[in-house]
């Protein structure tokens, strides 16, 4: 395809886009959603699984929305209602919870950073990830968060979303990659060498892409309690060069400058500032920046975000969609490209639209997504992958570091106990060691789903700190079993609802009952119960 034709498609696209937008569709977007899907089962002769049992669908939304497992009374309260559409109002209130906030930044985090971002201060991100809780507690329309991440205004520890720039800073071919990729969907890296040998984009794409982000550098001003205040300055002068096909690269040649130029569109119309800042110096730490007299950064962020830029609504919808249904519709997510095309391409138009339409909220979104009934189909059938190409049957994933620390506490009551003993606690990820959770677990969190189990993980559930967790005080789940009057199958029924927040098969109540009701060591056995089930492969993933 040449590139012409490249640009008449794109610009094709966006003529279409605003039409359709002006008003909302009259089908709900969750019934469009299953009717565009159920159209390539049919095409493809696809029987899809039954929709999930009301206790694989509560395990999956608790975690997909708000990043822990119910308590024991959650869950019991959703499988003992008999209500026809508690389903939808679980989604509700799980949207309007506050572990909703805490969990999707999370995820987000992972997205822009990573678990080993580059830059020696983008780990030290507290204030980041604050100001992204509170950016998802608001319901931010996704656009208007986007564009503060690329506008980088104010401070890291303050403000917060310039940390995302800060890793970049003096790294403008990296920027230039991951913008793309996160915002736009597009891999460029390829182009950083030579022209893409298979897609349209060029050396020049991907150079002036970067050259939006060659005048930035940092200045550090004061400190907001633990946290530096690290502001995004950006210079009036600064080019990046280009030297040509990196195969072609001379010794103490210097290359031609490169200008900002957009993707598939037009050259940045700047001012040229060079005579006016001939001696530019770079800001001196100690106070805040003054603004460029013309801001490089500014004008991609208005690009980036706009309403009729297809290129930023279908990657986000895209990513979204991978996040609870298992894959992209365009799968690698960040790679939408001609030779990549998507396994839905009329649903993924649709979803861009819609979301437009709605304003980016991407709580709507989730929330039609959450009541679609492909989202809410169980995990059984023919095909083994764990993400499905055809979405015939729901993913399987494995828990998130953060998840599964938390949903071992919930587990366990041992929050309960620490609530009810009144001791302090200041740090979310507390009870064991955090450094070790996250190194051993972190990796299945990669923003894309990857996942590969290890070693260190089997060493960690057999040798690790998880019985610190195990608690016997007031409010555990050792308490409650062991000072339970009620007979022991029921007693293990509350084992399984709270653990894995199912009730236990015939077989499985049996065998507990038999391991349990004994007068040897019976709060020790209780404990190792609670153990097996906590580092059993089926707590480990989200059924």
């Amino acid at each position: 395809m040449s590139r012409p034709t490249n640009l008449l498609r794109v610009l094709a696209a966006t003529v279409l886009w605003c039409l359709p937008s002006l008003l909302p569709a009259e089908t709900p977007l969750r019934d469009a959603i299953d009717s565009q899907v159920r159209v390539v089962w049919d095409r493809e002769k696809i029987v899809s699984a039954s929709p999930a049992d009301e206790a694989t669908f509560l395990r999956r939304v608790f975690l997909d929305l708000v990043g822990v497992i119910p308590t024991h009374d959650e869950a019991k309260a959703f499988l003992d209602d008999a209500d026809d559409q508690k389903r939808t109002k679980l989604i509700d209130r799980l949207l309007d919870d506050s572990r909703y906030a805490r969990h999707q930044a999370d995820v987000w985090d992972m997205i822009y950073f990573g678990r080993n971002p580059p830059g020696y201060d983008s780990p030290k991100r507290e204030g980041f990830q604050t100001w992204l809780r509170e950016a998802f507690a608001k319901n931010v329309p996704y656009d208007q968060l986007a564009r503060s991440l690329l506008r980088a205004e104010g401070n890291t520890a303050e403000q917060g979303a310039p940390m995302y720039l800060v890793q970049y800073v003096g790294r403008p071919e990296d920027a230039s990659m991951a913008v793309s990729q996160t915002f736009l969907g597009v891999q460029l890296q390829c182009a950083r060498c030579h022209n893409h040998p298979r897609e349209d984009w060029t050396q020049q794409d991907f150079f002036g892409l970067a050259a939006f982000f060659s005048r930035l550098t940092t200045v550090r001003a004061g400190k907001a309690g633990t946290l530096d205040k690290i502001f995004v300055a950006e210079m009036n002068t600064g080019e990046i060069k280009f030297t040509g096909p990196a195969g072609d690269a001379k010794p103490g040649k210097t290359g031609d400058v490169v200008k900002p130029k957009f993707l598939l569109a037009a050259a940045l119309d700047e001012p040229d500032l060079t005579a006016e800042f001939k001696d530019e110096k770079r800001p001196k730490d100690g106070e805040p920046p003054a603004p460029p007299k013309f801001s490089r950064k500014d004008k991609l962020a208005e690009w980036v975000t706009a309403a009729e830029n297809p290129l930023f609504s279908r990657a986000v919808v895209n990513r979204v969609w991978s996040q609870f249904l298992g894959r992209g519709l365009v799968h690698p997510v960040d790679n939408m490209s001609a030779s990549n095309p998507p396994s839905h391409p009329e649903l993924l138009d649709q979803l861009a639209r819609e979301f437009v339409a709605h304003q980016f909220d991407l709580k709507w979104l989730i929330r039609e997504m959450c009541n679609s009934r492909v989202y809410q189909l169980g995990t059984t059938g023919d095909v083994t992958d764990a993400k499905p190409r055809w979405f015939e049957r729901a993913r399987t994933r494995p828990l998130s570091a953060e998840e599964l620390l938390e949903s071992w506490r919930v587990a366990t009551g041992y929050d309960e106990t620490v609530a009810l003993s009144g001791k302090k606690v200041d740090n979310r990820f507390h009870g064991v060691t955090w450094d070790y959770v996250r190194r051993f677990f972190g990796e299945p969190n990669n923003g894309v789903g990857d996942f590969q189990g290890g070693l260190q993980e089997h060493l960690y559930l057999n040798n690790g700190e998880l019985g610190r967790l195990i608690v016997a005080d007031k409010g555990s789940l050792v308490d409650a079993v062991a000072k339970s009057e009620e007979p022991w199958p029921a007693r293990i029924d509350r084992l399984y609802l709270s653990i894995l927040n199912r009730p236990p098969s015939d077989d499985e109540r049996s065998r507990f009952v038999e391991f349990l009701d004994t007068k040897d060591q019976p709060q020790e056995r209780l404990r190792e119960a609670i153990w097996v089930l906590m580092t059993s492969s089926e707590f480990r993933f989200n059924h």
